[in-house]
């Protein structure tokens, strides 16, 4: 198969959804010969931030000389994004290559009676598959949905990460709170230890499964810390703690910008700490470094075209959107704002509108690129007893050009919601900054 081929090949397996359990894919890397063994790995899971700390964690390996793979999801414009060695995306061709070899697998199960792998399946064993293939010596890998069942839970790292976690997906992790933290707790593995920022009821679920697997864990908050010092609105600076590692206020500069990034961040340098004690490799210099210098796209990312400031943000639930919102505050309070905003009909809306909007806000509302998408015209009805100002598009670059022209370079324009309208909306703008 060609790039093309392959692309068609994976949208083929959309029919087949999410099916959550780990028979398919393990049967499928067992084909493959087991390539998710043959590097060590960090696992991350969490509701949000999940993205930020694994870019973190990542580029922390690479500027300590190491070989690296990172496995993430979804992709902002191309599938190739999901597959990274050393920062550098997989190329279309070994991507073509990858699909090729995996669906020659798939074809054999099906010739025994088993069932397809699901398009996310196939995702993973090709990020497994190349990350050997190149012979990377660690890969970070971010967990899709859940955790216990995610098609991702099927190696040992060498430290299990869980960001947070909030009620997100709950009708797929069942139903409660609860649920969702124990899907999340399930890539804790026996002895592998787990850093984690989660709070109340979901850390008392992730502490038992720790205990039970007698994996020593460390908690954002008690552990560890970071603390904010100032933000000039392209560097925040921050100080992190840790008094059961003996390091009191070590001042570090990151690049990715927002309020949530301060506890993101010290729970990747909790994790790199951890990664310190195996390989010496890594030190203090190498991840201050990079920390200065990663980038996570679409995460309260700072853009400028022109005169015109622009935040790209992916907030795609109420945790999200409080970030958004709590980041806005402290980075620009004093600035008009005008949002483009696409938001998936099957999120909390109205809630996420709550925390986002300001009665003196300027709001332009599109469709995402989703099938699962919520209308302009629907959004636009639950938008405007919010605010001052309010304008709906159903074409995406429209939307963008009719929110450049209010926002008129006085005005800060933040574009937020899906990842699939986020995206497609960045891209854009790349393109006219070039």
């Amino acid at each position: 198969m060609n790039y093309q081929e392959s692309i068609s090949y994976l949208e083929g397996l959309k029919i087949f959804g999410i099916r959550l359990g780990l028979t398919r894919i393990e049967r499928l890397l067992e084909l493959l010969g087991h390539p998710q063994d043959r590097y060590r790995t960090i696992h991350v899971t969490g509701t949000n931030g999940k993205g930020s700390v694994s870019a973190m964690v990542e580029g922390a390996l690479r500027r300590s000389g190491i070989h690296t793979g990172f496995y993430s999801s979804p992709h902002l414009v191309s599938y190739t994004e999901r597959v990274r060695v050393d920062g550098q995306n997989i190329s279309e061709e070994d991507f073509a290559e990858g699909i090729t070899v995996i669906r020659e697998k798939i074809d054999q199960m099906l010739a025994e009676g088993d069932e397809c792998p699901t398009q996310f399946e196939v995702l993973t064993a090709l990020g497994f598959y190349y990350f050997a293939k190149c012979q990377v010596e660690y890969a970070v890998i971010e967990v899709g949905l859940g955790g216990t069942l995610d098609s991702t839970n099927v190696i040992t790292p060498e430290v299990s990460v869980i960001t947070n976690v909030t009620m997100e997906h709950a009708d797929k992790l069942g139903g409660t709170l609860r649920s969702i933290a124990e899907n999340k707790a399930g890539i804790i593995k026996d002895g592998v230890p787990v850093v984690t920022a989660a709070k109340g009821e979901p850390l008392k679920v992730i502490r038992e499964t720790a205990e039970a697997k007698n994996a020593d864990i460390f908690v954002e908050g008690e552990d560890f810390s970071s603390t904010f010092l100032s933000c000039d609105g392209h560097t925040q600076k921050l100080e992190f703690s840790s008094e059961l590692l003996g390091i009191e206020k070590k001042p570090y500069e990151l690049h990715l910008l927002g309020r949530h990034q301060v506890e993101n961040s010290a729970v990747a340098l909790m994790t790199i700490r951890l990664l310190h004690n195996i390989d010496e490799r890594i030190t203090m210099q190498t991840v201050t470094e990079a920390l200065r210098l990663v980038s996570w796209p679409a995460r309260f990312e700072h853009l400028e075209l022109g005169a015109q400031q622009i935040i790209i943000d992916g907030a795609h639930n109420p945790a999200g959107m409080q970030a958004l919102r709590g980041s806005l505050d402290d980075i620009f309070p004093a600035e008009e704002r005008v949002l483009l905003l696409g938001i998936l009909k099957d999120k909390d809306i109205d809630t996420m509108l709550d925390i986002l909007l300001r009665p003196n806000d300027t709001v332009v509302v599109t469709r995402p690129q989703s099938e699962r998408a919520d209308s302009a015209d629907d959004l636009l009805r639950r938008v405007a007893p919010a605010v001052q100002h309010v304008e709906a598009f159903s074409d995406n670059e429209e939307a963008l050009d009719r929110a450049l022209e209010l926002a008129n370079g006085e005005k800060l324009l933040v574009i937020a919601g899906s990842l699939y309208l986020v995206g497609g909306v960045r891209q854009m703008l790349l393109k006219r900054k070039e």
